[in-house]
């Protein structure tokens, strides 16, 4: 079994080329946060997830979190301990305001930090994953004694946040959940319900957990427009802030699930627990997709995450496993990365593995610009682009993530099905990434529904224009970029032609639109892919460093000739309506 190794190179790349972090850097409260700082910051950040948290993962996965009968869960061997040196490193405080005692790093350097905590250990990785949504919920709208109550020991991870918004009736359909909360003469409110699948809601590594919690209050609206949300910590607060009575919130078992073993998932019984309004009453689903659209970018990079780890391993084992002999070899026999079979899962794994990085430190890029660029022309262009992004990078980066660790299985053959090396861990992993944070299905019909048709569709133009603009480059480039640009050429057109369908049938037929939609999110993520690495190879072009030049290149083309004509083939599937998804009845669906 391989350790992680942080990819440090390939990061520092992206943010310097796709993301253009020196015009971040340049915007005004980034100016402690240039890109050799940044780039020192992540060389320590990746040792530290590599040496410290890596070392977990494996623990995690073989023990998992146990339930007590107490209510308690005791986390696996080495994640507190883990927990509490992330913590004293300061580690989960860079991107947040230095007002609460943050870093004030842009948010693109906490995505690539959770890149590495991910890779380093996802079930670990999940619990600050979690108070992140929190405090981005608190940050957006709490108010400021509840900013300045829980926000600073948040920021550093003293405490942790979770939010709860399933219940066994209410998954998807947020709008069907039952939890009640009555105000009370104090202006608190008593909350009381079930709520299931709440990440991290009970463990050990923290002395208080912050509980966001979506309920509903007496004669409140019916469905979604009824739901409001709660600040419902586990511990009640002293006078001088410190965690006091243990408020009336309790683990009632938790989930025995496929992967991810070390991160408890758990189910929470609210019975008269105290909770504090955040901003209005049913106002709660603005404050969910606060908490849901920023971890919907994080789950995308799960994927990427798993990815990665699965293919270092893998890489490893190609390169250590003989058998068989390969062609015009003289050895008896050979190292398997030496067949080609084997070679093309390999670079399957390193295109898409770079096609999803470039795509998702673009989109978080485009986070910062659209929260701090001081032109509102350019925050507004940068706010549709990453409503553009971020179901694409939830839905490609997560399938990716389920694809590329099972092809690291298949390249370990029988003893990747073997628990003892360790690689069907991260198989079953990254299996839960396509499920939650709003399952792909929601994020492909998030696409269609409300992405593509912003501004008319005039805003997907743009974007799609932005990405041709590509062509005039790589023609100058040479024959070297001929098939590159291509193939670009071919699939953009294919891919301008099924997103044209949906928008005009799409508020005719919804279910025509809709029948297609997760073919059009994968399309749109593989062109979308095709582009940043036809950028990428250019811009290692012209760096003057020959091996990068031909690495990025050789992976560009790669993608190009091999991976990028597969969105060719969705456009049928795009395009076929609804008819006969619907053409036979349910109780005639068997075989």
């Amino acid at each position: 079994m391989t350790y992680y190794v942080a990819p440090l190179a390939d990061i520092a790349f992206v943010l310097e080329h796709i993301v253009d972090y020196p015009s971040l850097a340049a915007m005004p409260g980034f100016e402690h946060a240039d890109l050799p700082t940044v780039v020192g910051v992540l060389e320590e950040c990746g040792r530290f997830m590599a040496d410290v948290v890596g070392p977990t993962n494996r623990a995690g996965d073989t023990e998992g979190s146990r339930w007590q009968p107490d209510g308690s869960v005791v986390t696996p061997t080495g994640f507190k301990e883990a927990y509490h040196r992330y913590v004293e490193a300061g580690w989960a405080a860079v991107p947040f305001p230095s007002a609460y005692g943050g870093g004030a790093f842009p948010w693109v350097i906490g995505v690539a930090m959770q890149e590495l905590l991910t890779s380093a250990n996802m079930a670990f990785s999940l619990c600050p994953l979690l108070t992140q949504g929190a405090i981005d919920a608190l940050l957006h709208y709490g108010d400021e004694i509840q900013r300045e109550t829980y926000l600073p020991k948040m920021v550093t991870g003293e405490w942790t946040g979770t939010m709860n918004l399933t219940e066994p009736q209410a998954g998807s359909d947020v709008g069907a959940l039952t939890t009640r909360a009555v105000r009370q003469d104090d202006g608190s409110y008593r909350i009381t319900g079930q709520k299931i699948f709440i990440t991290y809601g009970e463990h050990d590594m923290a002395s208080q957990i912050v509980h966001l919690v979506l309920a509903r209050t007496p004669d409140a609206p019916a469905g979604t427009k009824g739901i409001s949300c709660f600040i419902v910590p586990k511990f009640l607060l002293r006078e001088d802030g410190s965690p006091g009575e243990r408020n009336g919130v309790s683990c009632v078992s938790i989930e025995h699930k496929l992967g991810i073993h070390g991160s408890p998932t758990c189910v929470l019984a609210y019975e008269d627990a105290v909770g504090y309004l955040i901003g209005e009453e049913n106002m709660g689903m603005r404050i969910m997709f606060v908490m849901m659209n920023n971890a919907r970018l994080s789950v995308g990079l799960e994927g990427l995450a798993l990815a990665e780890r699965a293919y270092q391993q893998a890489l490893q084992y190609a390169q250590d496993r003989i058998q068989g002999k390969a062609v015009g070899s003289s050895a008896k026999e050979s190292p398997i990365i030496e067949h080609a079979d084997v070679r093309r899962m390999l670079m399957t794994q390193k295109a898409y593995i770079e096609a999803l990085r470039c795509l998702i430190l673009l989109n978080a890029g485009h986070i910062d610009r659209s929260n701090h660029h001081p032109d509102e022309a350019v925050r507004a262009r940068s706010s549709e682009i990453v409503g553009l992004l971020t179901p694409i990078c939830k839905g490609f980066g997560t399938d990716m993530g389920v694809e590329l660790t099972s092809l690291a299985v298949q390249i370990h053959g029988g003893m990747g099905y073997v628990e003892e090396t360790g690689v069907a861990q991260h198989f079953r992993d990254s299996r839960i990434a396509p499920i939650y944070e709003g399952t792909n299905g929601i994020q492909a019909a998030d696409l269609v529904a409300r992405k593509l048709p912003m501004r008319g569709g005039a805003s997907v133009q743009e974007f799609l224009a932005s990405m041709r603009s590509v062509d005039g480059e790589l023609a100058e480039a040479g024959e070297a970029f001929a098939s590159i640009r291509k193939n670009l050429a071919q699939q953009l057109d294919t891919l301008e032609e099924a997103t044209a369908w949906v928008l005009s049938n799409g508020a005719a037929d919804p279910n025509a639109a809709l029948a297609g939609s997760s073919p059009l999110l994968r399309q749109w993520g593989l062109c979308v892919g095709g582009w940043l690495l036809a950028r990428s190879a250019l811009a290692a072009a012209g760096t003057g460093n020959a091996v990068l030049a031909e690495n990025k290149l050789v992976t560009a083309r790669f993608y190009a000739e091999q991976l990028l004509p597969r969105a060719g083939g969705l456009l049928a599937s795009v395009t076929a309506g609804a008819r006969d998804l619907f053409a036979l009845p349910a109780d005639r669906l068997h075989s």
